[in-house]
């Protein structure tokens, strides 16, 4: 379709009417003598509604658009990793270099670097036919990434030439069909990419946070949020599960949140090092920075390039965590839009057709079979912002009606200064029956006994509280004093964990079974010590109980938990404790 001009007709902040030109929804207009990229939201008559992703203040009735007959696409190639975009996918440290701090209004940069030579290595030959989503070869992106490059999906034929050698992105690598084929590919946002098979979310994604892995786990392929009021420590959990998740890319989109907490990002994550390879990593991350004091209309985008990088690597057969923080922040945008397009509100000034966006987001997630034969998944994490940490505002409870894991943050652990602060109440996760046989084979046939003993444990302190509230807890009797010091026990070893701290803030899941059994195995012996007629004042007393409290925090856990179970052995044996097996 040939480029179109036309005329602004009327300006409501990101929103513009324009006439004289006859597009399709969702193509990509240039707007105004600054040419601000824009994107047709609807089409009334003769006029075309744009939402414009940048600031609007200067443009005037009668200046120049012009449609380019294409829909918002991104570039998909070697370049993604360690990369910094905006919403549109433009490249900020490339601006920044050009502009400065502040990046001037109508300026487009490519995706990806158009200099750059990458080494290229074929993998069919001349003559062979091939299908959409093969793929061609591979090109060394980072230490820990090796790119595959994928014949476009709707691409098929016979290989006329390939070439081996060093390539920019651009430059022709062989043909097909007549066709030249590059390194590069792209792809339209709001279209999902193909694939040949789902597959059941049977597979942990495994984050090394000890409260989401053994209580709350998410799939590989799956979908959680984390909703939680301002201070609750949501964007940590999210650089949490950025960091330690245990999947091969991470794709961050930090859509409307405060520019200190995404400076955040871009300054720590180049100083770590991925626990399994020990190379940067940002070796293996994409990030997408759509701050809040940057242009509304940019944040709905800025969710769509994010997915849509996420599935081009889920095609290559990686493993992607996509983290969206968040999708309030996004949503909020949608409902800015919404009321200047003069669209019939929903609840609290949404969109009516807020439930579908939300799922159309987090149905691209999943673990599948790609075009190639080879196995993906992207698991879809978002972090939600309800006003007031009130969990009964729309967008909190129709991503809960979505997705299948709900990690409920609460203020009034925040304020007791208990991190992570998710609520183990409240909390739930849909898929640890289908993860039940996974833990069995790859940690211990124990793994499901012990996780329902602990959640019962905390269960019945949160029902012995109310009493104590009234009586005290030394009004009790000892069997229940002993249930509210073994859930302090699970509380304050296993749940609480110390972002920042170089070994706690990372937990292998060997560990955790080990430090959990061992909390169990106290509990146990402390129980028979009880009923021996050891008074509780005397079980608390023990040294051994401090020594495991201390055991999450020491570089070598197996040596020193071997030492606090020998400790806390022969103190149990004093109190005529015999029969309990470490």
């Amino acid at each position: 379709m040939a480029t179109q001009k036309g005329e602004i007709y009327r300006v409501a902040g990101p929103v513009v009417t324009v006439t004289g030109i006859r597009p399709r929804m969702y193509d990509v207009v240039f707007v105004g003598d600054l040419k601000l990229m824009g994107e047709v939201i609807q089409l009334v008559g003769e006029k075309s509604i744009i939402q414009v992703y940048e600031e609007t203040s200067g443009i005037r009735p009668g200046e120049s658009v012009i449609a380019t007959g294409e829909p918002l696409v991104v570039e998909l190639g070697p370049g993604l990793m360690t990369s910094i975009y905006d919403g549109i996918q433009r490249p900020l440290p490339v601006l920044r270099d050009k502009m400065g701090d502040f990046i001037a209004r109508g300026i487009m940069e490519p995706g990806l670097n158009r200099k750059k030579k990458w080494k290229f290595i074929p993998q069919v030959k001349k003559g062979e036919t091939i299908n959409g989503g093969r793929i061609i070869g591979t090109v060394q992106e980072t230490q820990d990434i090796e790119h595959r490059v994928l014949l476009p999906p709707d691409v098929s034929g016979t290989v006329d030439e390939i070439h081996e050698g060093s390539f920019t992105v651009e430059e022709s690598i062989g043909s097909i069909n007549g066709k030249p084929l590059s390194l590069m590919q792209r792809w339209p946002v709001r279209l999902p990419r193909p694939y040949k098979e789902k597959l059941m979310p049977d597979i942990p994604l495994l984050t090394g946070q000890r409260i989401f892995d053994t209580l709350f786990p998410v799939a590989k392929g799956g979908t959680a949020c984390i909703p939680g009021g301002f201070g609750t420590g949501k964007t940590v959990m999210q650089h949490q599960l950025a960091k330690w998740s245990d999947s091969e890319i991470v794709v961050y989109i930090g859509c409307g949140e405060r520019g200190n907490e995404m400076t955040e990002v871009l300054t720590e994550f180049p100083a770590l090092k991925n626990p399994r390879t020990g190379s940067p990593l940002m070796e293996r991350t994409v990030l997408i920075a759509n701050t809040s004091n940057m242009p509304v209309a940019a944040r709905e985008a800025s969710v769509y390039t994010g997915i849509t990088i996420a599935e081009y690597y889920r095609d290559m057969g990686y493993g992607i965590s996509l983290m969206a923080d968040s999708t309030s922040r996004w949503a909020e945008a949608m409902r800015e839009i919404s009321s200047r397009l003069e669209e019939m509100p929903g609840e609290e000034g949404y969109p009516a057709y807020l439930a579908t966006k939300l799922s159309a987001f987090y149905e691209r997630s999943g673990r599948v079979i790609t075009l190639n034969n080879k196995e993906g998944s992207i698991t879809v994490i978002g972090a939600v912002s309800p006003p007031g940490a009130d969990f009964s505002e729309p967008i909190t409870q129709n991503t809960l009606r979505i997705v299948k894991v709900f990690w409920g943050l609460d203020t009034n652990l925040a304020h007791r200064r208990h991190f992570p602060a998710i609520n183990w109440l409240t909390s739930y996760s849909f898929y640890t029956n289908t993860l039940e046989a996974w833990f069995a084979e790859h940690v211990s046939p124990e793994w499901k006994e012990l996780r329902v003993k602990a959640m019962e444990m905390l269960q019945k302190e949160a029902e012995l509280q109310e009493i104590v509230q009234l009586i005290g807890s030394d009004a009790l009797p000892e069997k229940e004093q002993l249930t509210l010091e073994i859930a302090r026990a699970i509380r304050e070893i296993f749940l609480q964990q110390h972002a920042g701290h170089d070994i706690d803030s990372y937990c292998s899941i060997e560990k955790q079974y080990k430090l959990l059994k061992a909390i169990m195995q106290y509990g146990n012996a402390a129980s028979k010590a009880l009923e021996g007629g050891t008074p509780v004042s005397e079980i608390l007393k023990m040294k051994s109980r401090d020594m495991l409290a201390n055991s999450k925090f020491e570089a070598d856990f197996d040596k020193y938990l071997k030492k606090v179970i020998t400790e806390m052995r022969k103190e149990f044996q004093s109190m005529g404790v015999e029969t309990i097996t470490w």
